[in-house]
C-alpha cells in the first residue's frame, strides 16, 4: 500500500510546512498510518504475547509525528523512507525503556543457552528444539519462542543510542540513514562474510521455512500477508518463523557479532 500522491496531499504538505497547520499534520499522519501498522506487525512478530500491540503502535505514532516535524523536503529522500527509520527507531526505543523481557524469561533463556551448549558438546552437532525441551521440561514451541525473544533483545542492545552529553543527534540502527555511495574494502569483505553465513544457514531450512524467511526479510511482507501467499494461517506462519529463527540462531548471533 502506498500513500496518496494527489494534489490534495500536496496541499496538506504545503499547509503543514509553510503554515504549521495542525489539521494538515493530522491528515498527513492518517495518510501515513500504514507505515506504523507495517512496522508494528513486523516487530510484534519477534515479541512475546505479554507485549501490548497498542503500546507498540503508540511508540510508532510518536516516531511518525517526529518524522513529520523533522522532515526536510529539500533532501533527496522520500518521506515514507525517512518516516520508516523514525517509526522503527521510536518503537525500538520504547521497547527498550519498557524492559519488555521479564526477568523470568531472561533466566529461562540463559538455561536454554547453557543446555544447548552442553548438548552440542555431547552430540557434536547443534541440538534440536525437541532435544533442548526434553532437558528443561518445556515444549519445543516454548524453546523456539524464547530463543526468538532473546535474539530480538540482543538487537535492542546493539541498537542502543549513545547518551553522551551535548549531542542531540541520535545514532543507531533505528535512526541513521546510511550513506552507501562508497563501500570500503573492509566493509565489502565483511558483507561477503555475512552473506556467506546467511546462505549456509538458510540452506539448512526446509522449503516452507526458506519461503517464510525470504518473504519476511527480503520481500518485507507481514506474517498475515505471508499466510495469504502460502495459504496458511497467521498462527502457523508465526510457528514456522520461530522455528526458522531457532535453526538460524547461531548464524544470527554471528551476524550480530559483526554489527
Amino acid at each position: 500500500m502506498k500513500a496518496n500522491n494527489s494534489s490534495q496531499e500536496q496541499k496538506l504538505w504545503n499547509d503543514w510546512l509553510n503554515n504549521n497547520c495542525n489539521d494538515a499534520a493530522n491528515d498527513l499522519i492518517q495518510n501515513y498510518m500504514y507505515l506504523v501498522s507495517f512496522h508494528v506487525e513486523r516487530i510484534s512478530s519477534h515479541l512475546p504475547s505479554n507485549v501490548n500491540k497498542d503500546d507498540i503502535r503508540s511508540f510508532g505514532l510518536i516516531g511518525l509525528y517526529d518524522a513529520l516535524k523533522k522532515f526536510e523536503p529539500s533532501r533527496d529522500l522520500k518521506f515514507d523512507t525517512y518516516a520508516s527509520f523514525r517509526i522503527r527507531g521510536a518503537i525500538i526505543d520504547g521497547l527498550r525503556k519498557e524492559d519488555w523481557l521479564p526477568r523470568s524469561l531472561r533466566e529461562k533463556t540463559k538455561k536454554i543457552e547453557r543446555v544447548s551448549r552442553e548438548l552440542e558438546q555431547h552430540l557434536q552437532r547443534e541440538p534440536t528444539a525437541e532435544e533442548i525441551a526434553v532437558q528443561l521440561d518445556m515444549t519445543p514451541q516454548e524453546v523456539e519462542g524464547l530463543i526468538n525473544d532473546s535474539l530480538f533483545a540482543n538487537v535492542l542492545s546493539i541498537e542502543e543510542k549513545p547518551t553522551g552529553s551535548g549531542s542531540s543527534h541520535k545514532e543507531g540502527v533505528g535512526y541513521t540513514i546510511p550513506d552507501e555511495t562508497a563501500v570500503m574494502p573492509e566493509d565489502h569483505i565483511l558483507n561477503n562474510e555475512i552473506n556467506g553465513e546467511l546462505i549456509q544457514g538458510i540452506k539448512s531450512l526446509n522449503k516452507n521455512e526458506q519461503m517464510v524467511i525470504s518473504l519476511f526479510y527480503n520481500d518485507e511482507l507481514t506474517l498475515t500477508e505471508i499466510g495469504q501467499v502460502l495459504g496458511l494461517t497467521t498462527s502457523r506462519i508465526s510457528q514456522i518463523h520461530k522455528k526458522s529463527i531457532f535453526k538460524l540462531r547461531n548464524t544470527m548471533k554471528k551476524i550480530q557479532a559483526f554489527s
